[in-house]
């Protein structure tokens, strides 16, 4: 679970008003619209449609929404561990592990046992269980997860087809549709609530890097998570993820990440690759008001081309710094989180439409969605020897490298992959995704260039390093 003033989890409730006096059938007036009002679209209209039951959409539905317990194995450290003085009268004792678990859901989504979750549910897990409403319990192999999306995809064996939860097309979801939540709060077992979508396209709620949401007042507990939001065709709509709450329980704000995002992510794992976002080769920053206003907008909407890499995507589309990008196939776009979703579900290996907004009014472009590309090689390498970067692995930071570890494309350099406890880059501070900007005064160009300096050292170093923004210095002799 994890607090963001927002929580990871789900949940809602509908509000009936009627008037101070009782209204029969016969007395309710036709509702006035400028259209007809189809079945789809009207509003119960008497005391017998208020009783109709969601029933027959829980009995349907229910059965592919399962538990998914995570555990996974912590050693203990004792506190006088690394103290010589106490090591010498009491020796180096092992404390023994203990197992840590975690409890969230999942919705089955394939006949074969392949279902979805989110990937706080998992993450770190050594070993995963999956629990159906019929009481049958599998283990569960992991074919795909990811932590910018929040997105886990899992794999079940069984002798007879799962049932399953079908994927609706969340762009057709409209704000004030019933939807029911359905997951397994507080670990009390199956529970189903109801409520309404409230809002959609949520963005900058915290959850995970997407910040796209929708959001729905259906009660949403911790224990929620990876849970099926499902609409009035039993379809699912989304996966709860989180919900935004001071106490821990739900407040009525809860949201979903949204079923084509699903779609998009479970086909990658079934397809055997990693879920890529399309590189589009520039930096997008938020139209703010004086933004608008300086450009002439109508509304302080869309996605701020502020720079574009030479050779990428949106160079050779037409894309130029200071445009202004409204619509992708068709859909708004009001700000870079929304670009972002709409390339993600879009997949790799095709065109999209563009609609923008720049220096010689308003056009559209066709913008390539290509893998990001690894140029420059990266050529990782394992440093060694008497060196502060000793047990760390640096490669060329490239696109390709940046998305795999979840940075942000902005720069090139030399970025720190991976650091192996207990080493002296270990000991110093290095992590992984910091990207070494100059060593005893001499920028590092490569991964060669460091490994060749790093033994230059041997007097003392002077080590300069970009840790999520922020520049660090720091001296070692």
């Amino acid at each position: 679970m994890t607090r963001l003033s927002t929580i990871l989890a789900t949940s809602a409730s509908l509000l009936l008003v009627g008037s101070a006096e009782p209204v029969t059938a016969q007395d309710a007036a036709p509702p006035v619209a400028s259209q007809p009002i189809t079945p789809q679209d009207r509003v119960p209209a008497s005391q017998s449609e208020i009783k109709l039951s969601f029933a027959p959409l829980v009995k349907a539905s229910a059965p592919a929404v399962v538990n998914v317990y995570a555990a996974r194995v912590v050693a203990n450290r004792s506190p006088f561990a690394g103290d010589p003085f106490f090591e010498q009268f009491f020796g180096r004792r092992q404390s023994r592990p203990r197992m840590e678990s975690s409890l969230g859901s999942g919705v089955l989504v394939d006949k074969s046992g392949v279902l979805v979750t989110n990937n706080h549910v998992i993450e770190n897990a050594d070993e995963i269980r999956v629990a159906l409403a019929d009481g049958r319990e599998f283990a569960a192999k992991l074919l795909l997860k990811d932590a910018r999306a929040d997105l886990a995809v899992l794999k079940i064996e069984g002798d007879e087809p799962f049932p399953v939860v079908p994927i609706a097309d969340s762009d057709a979801a409209e704000i004030g549709d019933l939807v029911l939540a359905i997951g397994n709060p507080f670990g009390i077992g199956q529970t189903v609530t109801n409520g309404i979508v409230s809002a959609l396209a949520r963005t900058h709620v915290g959850v995970n890097d997407f910040g796209y949401f929708i959001q729905t007042d259906a009660a949403i507990n911790p224990g929620n998570s990876g849970g099926a939001l499902i609409d009035m065709r039993g379809q699912l709509v989304g996966i709860n993820t989180a919900i935004f709450s001071r106490s821990g329980g739900s407040n009525g704000i809860g949201f979903a990440i949204p079923s084509n995002m699903v779609r998009a992510f479970v086909e990658a794992a079934e397809r055997g690759t990693r879920f890529e976002r399309p590189y589009v080769g520039a930096v997008l920053t938020p139209v703010t008001p004086d933004i608008a206003e300086a450009l002439g907008l109508p509304r302080p909407a869309g996605a701020l081309v502020q720079t574009v890499r030479s050779g990428g995507p949106a160079e050779e589309a037409g894309l130029r710094e200071g445009d202004v990008v409204l619509a992708m196939n068709g859909f708004p776009i009001d700000n870079p989180d929304t670009l972002g979703y709409r390339l993600a579900t879009a997949g790799i290996g095709r065109d999209a439409e563009l609609r923008v907004e720049g220096r010689n009014g308003e056009e559209t472009l066709r913008l390539a969605l290509e893998p990001a590309p690894e140029t420059p090689r990266r050529d990782e390498r394992r440093i060694e020897g008497e060196t502060p970067f000793s047990g760390a692995s640096v490669a060329n930071l490239s696109p390709r490298l940046a998305e795999e570890l979840e940075m942000a494309d902005t720069r090139e350099g030399v970025v720190v992959t991976e650091v192996e406890p207990g080493t002296p880059a270990a000991r110093l501070g290095f992590q992984p995704k910091d990207i070494v900007l100059s060593l005893n005064g001499r920028d590092i160009r490569s991964s060669a260039d460091l490994e060749q300096r790093a033994e230059d050292g041997r007097r003392g170093w002077e080590i300069e390093v970009e840790r999520n923004g922020k520049t660090l210095t720091q001296r070692v002799r």
